[in-house]
């Protein structure tokens, strides 16, 4: 027997090795042929911290409860039990192996066997849910759907294999010592596995012998079995991601923070774009991703990293309101394309960039890949749909709930990229948008004279930098705070009231501000999403520029999309950008309440339509909570106002759902499923809430036109009504007679967290 589970064992280990090696090299090569990245190695002490901080404390994971709890045990147990397969070869030689130095410890063995039961448990529970959520019971609302379902079973059931063999096998050792008389063969050692060995108290030492030599050889041919099944599965992310993970986190866009907020500006060769000197760029030169070799290496590791968990897909709004994407099913495909192209593409490399040449010898499953479009429907065999990729939101749902830091929103964006600069295919209603950008400055297309017809009726004059008379300010240098109207709250006649409610509010706190008026333009957010990085690149150089003349500083915008903006990318313009503090309203606003500059008043003592006695629940717009981790200022602000009840929404803060209007679809007609604004409005109204707060003007417009249609089929109730925070908070500081003096200006406001 001992011959036999030798030979077995080192036979599967070598071809087990081999495979795997092979595989391993695979993926390298395949993650080399993607382009240069930058940014990816700076602050390394910050890096290794949150590599370590999200793998061994599982911090992504754990958003899913028992779940992320039953997967750390698993981590753990596939790591620490390495130790168990070791001691299995050495009992191949020697059935009373034991590793050296270690020995018999008694803290090693009862964390060993500890580890073992729990990874038992938690493996099973891991099973059956993946049984009761699998697709065929639960079809596109369980998140396996698309996912290689056997790839999964395979896994738990080769964890399951090897925790049944550890246990057995100290069960086993037990006996064997307990027959030898070993002073370490006692349940002390033994603590959870003893009654194992009391089962093989009648067994003789042959039989006992015989019996480890078996059970280890069963527990490396099964843990062979799985390196095997790697190595012929190179794209078995299921598997791979516990190695592929801890380089796909380290090498995050952010050292300490997830690849949302800011987009990436467009590189060639690892070099940001010039759009000021466009005309020096080479012509061939790939402005976005228009194969898949024009991704990076990191998008082809996120690729490879991607387990099919599904987390991504469960929490989209576009799949949740049947629309094509899935960010899971969009990452696979292009990581089969990817492993099925880059034959192709290594075969060319080798011959010096000559694909004719290379083509020779290359596999004609390789070549007919390479001839796929990277963007194309069904009739032209594409990779990704044009469906798939322009119903994204770019809301980061599934980047903030990916376990592996893969970056969907990225690799989206740098798809629409090329798709609008290279091949000027895009949906039509984006034309308009484009025009009012480029001619106007403005997705309205409206006047620019007219950016100031806000604060006609407001009763006291805004300080105008520029601007003639006494309200004019020669530079900000003479106020505290630009306040950034933003297209939105210039032109929308929803987000105005907004605009009006911060400005009287800021003026009662006696905060001194001013505007830039005619100056100010579209922070390029709209065109940027929508992946006209040239559109966005020549208003976000012409308003940096005024910013810089105007000596901005300090900056507070109301509207979600400008704020991010302003705040993660116009510091990125190279040679034009601006560094500015920028904060949101309902941020300034919380720490102005709080110094007691504003004070909210019950009902008795505020009209305008105070929220007395009224249920109140708040929507996150994206571009706050998930993009720049503003959760709690707005919820405090509506948390004080008195004489309301506040409620939660089931989906809000990380877990919010998107209003629909992000990643330009604003400006696109939703065609394809359930309007993904009246996803959202339902869940609202079903909280009872009687007004439901924003905090971003785009987020009112879509939950309004929800409502609406909501209240038009008699689904809400007519009184009900959505509102920003602004709004909510003006009517209940202001007195019923309008309101006396504003109160003496203090210096400054302190900085807003």
């Amino acid at each position: 027997m001992q011959i036999f589970a030798t030979v077995v064992s080192i036979a599967i280990t070598l071809v087990a090795v081999a495979l795997f090696a092979k595989a391993a090299t695979q993926i390298v090569g395949v993650v080399k042929l993607g382009q240069p990245v930058l940014g990816r190695t700076d602050a390394r002490g910050s890096r290794w911290a949150n590599m370590l901080k999200e793998t061994f404390g599982h911090t992504r994971m754990l958003q899913w409860n028992w779940v992320g709890a039953a997967h750390w045990f698993v981590f753990v147990g596939f790591g620490f039990l390495f130790f168990t397969l070791v001691t299995a070869y050495g009992q191949l030689f020697d059935p009373d192996f034991a590793l050296p130095l270690i020995g018999h410890f008694y803290l090693y063995e009862w964390v060993t066997e500890l580890v073992t039961w729990v990874m038992l448990f938690a493996i099973a529970g891991l099973t059956v849910y993946r049984v009761v959520a699998r697709p065929g019971a639960r079809g596109r609302r369980s998140r396996f759907f698309g996912s290689t379902m056997w790839q999964g079973y395979f896994v738990e059931f080769v964890v399951a294999a090897v925790g049944v063999c550890i246990v057995t096998l100290r069960g086993q050792e037990y006996a064997l010592g307990q027959l030898h008389g070993e002073g370490w063969a006692t349940a002390a050692h033994f603590p959870l596995t003893a009654w194992i060995g009391e089962t093989y108290a009648s067994a003789t030492e042959p039989e006992l012998v015989n019996l480890i030599w078996l059970v280890a050889m069963l527990k490396i041919v099964v843990s062979m079995a799985w390196a095997i099944v790697l190595g012929l599965n190179a794209t078995m992310g299921v598997a791979w991601h516990r190695f592929t993970a801890w380089p796909n986190i380290w090498f995050k866009r952010k050292a300490d923070g997830t690849a949302l907020g800011g987009l990436e500006p467009i590189t060639v060769a690892g070099t940001p774009v010039d759009f000021a000197n466009i005309e020096d760029l080479d012509e061939d030169a790939a402005l976005g991703v228009g194969k898949v070799e024009d991704f990076s290496w990191k998008g082809l590791l996120d690729f490879t990293t991607c387990t099919e968990c599904g987390r991504c897909q469960d929490q989209c709004p576009a799949w949740h309101t049947d629309k094509p994407l899935s960010p899971k099913l969009l990452v696979l495909g292009l990581r089969d394309h990817a492993y099925a192209k880059a034959p192709y593409l290594q075969a060319a490399e080798a011959a010096d960039g000559s694909q004719s040449a290379g083509a020779d010898g290359v596999p004609e499953q390789a070549k007919a890949e390479a001839e796929r479009p990277l963007i194309g429907d069904e009739s032209a065999y594409g990779v990704i749909d044009p469906d798939v990729l322009w119903s994204c939101v770019s809301c980061g749902a599934c980047v903030q709930q990916c376990p592996v830091d893969i970056e969907h929103v990225d690799h989206i964006m740098d798809m629409r990229r090329y798709q609008v600069l290279v091949e000027a295919n895009f949906p039509s209603e984006l034309n308009q948008l484009f025009k009012g950008l480029e001619n106007k400055g403005n997705p309205w297309n409206m006047s620019p004279t007219a950016r100031m017809d806000w604060a006609k009726d407001l009763p006291f004059e805004v300080k105008q930098v520029g601007g003639s008379g006494e309200q004019g300010v020669e530079s900000l240098d003479d106020v505290e705070w630009l306040f950034w109207v933003g297209c939105a709250g210039a032109y929308e006649d929803r987000a105005k009231k907004t605009t009006r409610a911060v400005a009287e509010l800021l003026h009662m706190a006696g905060v001194d501000f001013a505007v830039l008026g005619n100056g100010e333009t579209c922070t390029g957010d709209p065109a940027r999403r929508s992946g006209n990085e040239f559109v966005f690149q020549q208003l976000a150089m012409e308003n940096a520029e005024t910013l810089k003349e105007a000596r901005a500083k300090k900056v507070v915008a109301t509207c979600a999309h400008c704020f991010n903006t302003l705040k993660n990318e116009y510091g990125n313009l190279g040679e034009h950008s601006v560094e500015l503090e920028v904060v949101h309203h309902t941020q300034l606003l919380n720490r102005l309440v709080r110094e007691g500059r504003l004070t909210p008043m019950s009902s008795t003592a505020s009209g305008n339509g105070a929220a007395a006695g009224r249920k109140i629940t708040y929507h996150d717009p994206c571009y706050i909570g998930r993009h720049n981790q503003v959760y709690e200022p707005p919820r405090e602000l509506l948390n004080v106002l008195p004489d309301t009840e506040f409620t939660e929404m089931p989906r809000n803060s990380e877990r919010s759902f998107c209003c629909g209007a992000g990643g330009a679809r604003m400006w696109m007609e939703e065609k394809i499923g359930e309007r993904i604004n009246n996803n959202r409005m339902t869940e609202a109204v079903a909280t009872g809430a009687d007004q439901i707060a924003v905090g971003c003007p785009f987020c009112k417009v879509m939950l309004t036109d929800g409502l609406t249609a909501q209240q038009s089929k008699g689904e809400a109730r007519e009184e009900v009504e959505i509102l920003d925070v602004a709004q909510m908070l003006l009517a209940s500081v202001k007195r019923e007679d309008g309101g006396g003096a504003p109160p003496a200006k203090d210096e400054t406001t302190e900085p807003v967290a």
